[in-house]
């Protein structure tokens, strides 16, 4: 007999498991996208939220910006409200949509909705807004090597490489999830 429901534990079982899995992952982090993207006025308006994410944008400007200058060695100048200016005049704004928040609460939603032991996702969310914290500073150095070196590239980077990049790195914190945690000592069962 097929066991489609095992105490909590696991919602389906079977060869289509992963299918399962996977089109959950999609419909949580879209729907995410979407309802994101409807009250992003609304929810970045409320004060804490706006404070936080201008905490973020100016911590990844400043982590951005000394891998830029020590590390790169790029001459750059700054200017307020977190401007990099480059020496062939290209200038980069690390805004509040920059700050990452919004990949930060995709995190907290996505492994808070999705199934699991909670004795690690109180370890792996924490983990998952560090990992997307350096994954926004990977984006900001990217871009700016893009607009120093080829800087009639820079929209292309930033539409269609970068941005995305954000959802491969959130499916592979996924599949690490499913994988490893979510997959972690489940007793065999039948399927017929």
């Amino acid at each position: 007999m097929y066991n489609w429901y095992d105490q909590g534990k696991r919602l389906y079982y079977g060869r289509f498991g992963f299918v399962a899995d996977v089109l959950l992952f999609a419909l949580i982090t879209y729907g995410f996208h979407l309802v994101f993207r409807y009250f992003a006025i609304e929810f970045m308006s409320i004060p804490f939220v706006h404070h936080l994410a201008q905490f973020l944008a100016d911590l990844v400007f400043k982590v951005s910006l000394w891998i830029n200058r020590y590390v790169l060695q790029m001459s750059i100048t700054t200017e307020a409200d977190n401007h990099m200016w480059f020496s062939n005049c290209g200038y980069i704004k690390v805004n509040l949509g920059c700050s990452g928040l919004k990949q930060f609460y995709q995190v907290l939603v996505l492994f808070l909705l999705f199934p699991g032991p909670w004795k690690h996702k109180v370890w792996f969310i924490p983990l998952g807004f560090l990992v997307m914290f350096l994954t926004n500073i990977f984006r900001i150095v990217s871009l700016s090597v893009v607009l120093l070196w080829k800087p009639d590239c820079w929209e292309f980077f930033h539409n269609w490489i970068l941005r995305p990049f954000f959802y491969f790195i959130l499916f592979c914190l996924w599949l690490w999830w499913v994988e490893v945690f979510r997959r972690k000592g489940k007793a065999s069962v039948s399927t017929y």
